[in-house]
């Protein structure tokens, strides 16, 4: 009987399967212990972090934004104190009372920054789900029309009205230039930020001025209100027309009260803030009107507005689509 021939691997080659297949092996164990880092993965395990199916309000919520675990929030983070930056983490009131809505809703609104004027575009390219930024409640607004133009650009909003509000002006201290309101502003410098009800007020007040034969209102408009601050500031302009939490916190810490004093009495054309969702979402802005509402009856809405000395800007009532 003729022994068979068996023919065993080279000593080298052997080794190089092994630490092929260990090396898999290796890589295997290290996307364990990774977990799925596919974009779809990495959102799913966003969304468990962040929600809370078992929030009061979590089942009112559309079954996409559920899923997601948060609303992505458009707004100008420029704007003392509504919202603003402090080392790096976004404060005001704005933020601390959608911190209040979240623990409702049982998700995350997670703020955007951008300038005031691209706002209502960025929920038109659904960049942003809702915004939320000091953005008063106006009949243009709600329809879809360019204030400047009176042209329809969209389909406009739906507001859920927060806060009651109205628009202030604030001089340099000791220097009003005979400024004590807006009838006294024909020919006079002023600071707005652009898209503002302050913009648009400051233009209708200038052409009652040429109208009444007088010189019109020299309008400068800026991105944010820190830089219509910072011109007035610097005597750039006679006065600035901004919402009056902003005009009374400006007074109150710019230069420790030095800077500013605010002039022309009580504010004027009070309105609504409103938390703008596009045409089309009654579910979502249902959802949200009853987390607004959850926080006034739990009491947390107070405590924001006691937090930021604006307490006289409550509502009594959360309304839709309140502004004129």
């Amino acid at each position: 009987m003729t022994a068979s021939t068996i023919r065993r691997p080279a000593a080298g080659r052997s080794r190089t399967a092994v630490a092929a297949v260990a090396a898999v092996a290796a890589s295997m164990l290290l996307l364990s212990a990774c977990g799925d880092q596919t974009d779809a993965a990495i959102a799913k395990r966003e969304a468990q972090k962040n929600r809370n199916v078992n929030a009061p309000l979590f089942k009112l919520l559309p079954k996409d934004v559920q899923e997601k675990g948060l609303l992505q929030v458009g707004s100008d983070i420029t704007y003392k104190p509504v919202e603003f930056r402090s080392n790096g983490a976004v404060e005001g009131i704005d933020p601390d009372l959608a911190a209040a809505m979240s623990k409702e809703l049982g998700i995350k609104l997670n703020f955007n920054n951008a300038t005031f004027d691209t706002l209502m575009g960025g929920l038109k390219s659904k960049r942003y789900d809702i915004a939320m930024s000091a953005m008063t409640d106006t009949k243009e607004r709600q329809e879809g029309i360019d204030s400047n133009t009176g042209k329809k650009i969209g389909q406009g909003v739906d507001f859920i009205d927060y806060l009651n509000v109205g628009v202030s002006l604030y001089t340099q201290k000791g220097k009003t230039k005979g400024i004590d309101g807006w009838e006294t502003l024909c020919g006079k410098k002023i600071a707005v930020q652009r898209g503002t009800v302050s913009h648009d007020l400051a233009k209708d007040k200038s052409k009652a001025c040429e109208k009444n034969d007088e010189e019109p209102i020299a309008i400068e408009a800026f991105d944010n209100d820190s830089e219509a601050q910072t011109r007035l500031r610097t005597g750039g302009v006679d006065a600035v027309s901004s919402d009056y939490p902003v005009a009374a916190y400006a007074v109150k810490v710019s230069g420790k009260g030095k800077d500013f004093q605010m002039v022309g009495g009580a504010p004027l054309k009070a309105a609504p803030y409103g938390i703008a969702v596009p045409k089309g979402q009654e579910k979502l802005r249902d959802a949200l009107k009853a987390a607004v509402e959850r926080t006034i009856k739990n009491g947390s809405y107070a405590k924001v507005l006691d937090k930021w000395d604006v307490k006289d800007a409550a509502v009594k009532e959360v309304k839709l689509n309140g502004g004129t």
